[in-house]
Parts: C-alpha cells; sequence; structure tokens
C-alpha cells in the first residue's frame, strides 16, 4: 500500500471491535442486489467514512456501509456499494475494501454487479454467473509495488471457484431461477459501449459487459480468497435493442428483481453453510 494508504490491517481490527462474529463468507453488493439487506438479520453496521481508508461512495444504488449478520442464519459480512475505477479512484483503493476482508480473515468472497447483456440469449432480470473474465480495463489492481508477503505473478487459471460456482446455480434454482452462465468482461467506463464496440466484444468471448468486479476478483485471489460472482442483467447492451441505455434503465429492472435476488443471495449463504 502507499504511504498515504492506511494498511487493511486497521480497518479489519475496527470490524473485529463491532460483532462477536467471526463470518468467513463476504458479500459485495453491486446494483440489484441491495434488497438482499432487508433478509439480513443485523448484528453490527458501520459506514465506509468510519472505516480508515475505505473510499467514499458516489454512485447511485450504493450505499457505502458495510453489515455484519446472519443471512439465513449464516454468519456473513455485506458490503453496500463499491467505489468504481470510473470515479477517478487509483486501483488500490477500489480494491481496498478487499484487502481489508483478507486481513479480517474471509475466506470466500461473492462479488455481485448490474450488467448489460451482450449474448444474444440474455434478457433484462436475467442473472448470470461468472465462469471467467476479460478484463478490458486498461490496468491491472496488482500494478505497481509488489505487495510483502503475496504473490505478485497470480494465476487467473480459475478465477472463479467452482464449488461456489455450483452453490450459485443451485441456489438460483431453488427459488426458481434459470440462472445462466457466462464471461464478464470488465470496460473502464463510465460511457456505455458502442454497438461496434459491443460486436467486438462478443466476437473476444464476453457474455456481458460491466464497470466493476473484475479488479476486485484479482485482488480477491491474490489474498488467497475463493472467489464467486453473479452478474443482474440489467439491461441489454448497445445495438442489442435499438433503445438508448442510461443509468435509470439499470435501477429500474433492478428494483423489478430485487426480492428474488436477495432470495437467490440467501439460499446461497445457507448452502454455504451446509457445504462447510
Amino acid at each position: 500500500m502507499s504511504k498515504e494508504q492506511p494498511s487493511p490491517k486497521i480497518a479489519a481490527a475496527r470490524l473485529k471491535q463491532l460483532s462477536r462474529l467471526r463470518p468467513t463468507l463476504a458479500i459485495i453488493l453491486g446494483s440489484g442486489f441491495h434488497h438482499v439487506l432487508s433478509a439480513l438479520d443485523e448484528d453490527a453496521r458501520i459506514s465506509y467514512a468510519k472505516l480508515p481508508g475505505f473510499p467514499p461512495v458516489g454512485v447511485s444504488g450504493h450505499a457505502g456501509e458495510l453489515f455484519i449478520g446472519r443471512l439465513g442464519g449464516v454468519p456473513v459480512m455485506v458490503l453496500s456499494g463499491r467505489a468504481h475505477f470510473y470515479e477517478g479512484h487509483p486501483m488500490a483503493l477500489v480494491t481496498f475494501a478487499v484487502r481489508v476482508l483478507a486481513a479480517y480473515g474471509i475466506k470466500d468472497v461473492l462479488l455481485t454487479n448490474a450488467a448489460g447483456g451482450a449474448a444474444r440469449s440474455f434478457r433484462p432480470g436475467d442473472f448470470m454467473v461468472l465462469t471467467d473474465h476479460i478484463n478490458l480495463m486498461g490496468t491491472n489492481p496488482l500494478r505497481g509495488a509488489p505487495v510483502a508477503g503475496l504473490p505478485r505473478f497470480v494465476d487467473m487459471t480459475r478465477a472463479y471457484d467452482v464449488k461456489l460456482i455450483e452453490l450459485l446455480r443451485k441456489a438460483g434454482r431453488e427459488c426458481g431461477i434459470k440462472v445462466r452462465s457466462g464471461v464478464y468482461m470488465a470496460v473502464c467506463g463510465p460511457s456505455y459501449e458502442t454497438p461496434a464496440e459491443v460486436r467486438a466484444f462478443t466476437k473476444l468471448g464476453a457474455d456481458a459487459i460491466g464497470m466493476s468486479t473484475v479488479p476486485e476478483a484479482v485482488v480477491a485471489r491474490q489474498c488467497g480468497m475463493n472467489v464467486a460472482g453473479v452478474s443482474c442483467i440489467t439491461n441489454l447492451a448497445a445495438g442489442r435493442s435499438g433503445q438508448a441505455l442510461s443509468h435509470a434503465e439499470v435501477l429500474e429492472t433492478a428494483e423489478r428483481v430485487k426480492v428474488l435476488a436477495a432470495q437467490m443471495l440467501k439460499n446461497f449463504a445457507k448452502l454455504y453453510a451446509r457445504g462447510k
């Protein structure tokens, strides 16, 4: 970490003071998934502003609070909101919360997001489990000085854990959701893609396109955590529908499917506990 950036251990120690619960599962909520907080048996919460080193959150739909509690009876840590690279933050700040999770003792992390559907079979309101990703953000969160005690050259062959992927699929089936699988492409943003870019990205193998998640996944793998990811397909990618894209559409779709999204995450937590 830079001299200006506090050690993740400082924020992790603060979190351990908040609650006697010691979850090993953390969930980072992106657009479309915040309704799960209504199902959380909250033990403690804290604003990001009160955690040393945490970035401000400035995007609609991202609250900027961290919760510790039980989801479906299972101890979890839930981060409501994330910082995005397109907000102008350096990657070290975008991924700082993930390093705090590792310092706290989190072993498994579920990353959620809203994404545009590039695959022809996808429709708004679908859910996609990430099987792999493509980083087209123009940088890597591990760029810069090495982190003491952690590998510099991180193997990303299995970025997303096979066992956690299967738990997500089963969690979706249990609440009647047809969970799709696919490759998530991360771009810098904040402008949406052009139709020509979407055509190019699908040729590269992208099924869904978003502006987050990949930096967090890379850092989580460097820290030795197992990673799962799920996207809410909140809109069709540019050129797919013939309509202009807007963040309002993203939020509208997220509102429509919020109950299903919350139930799927609750089911996932229960299945996670059984599998431990």
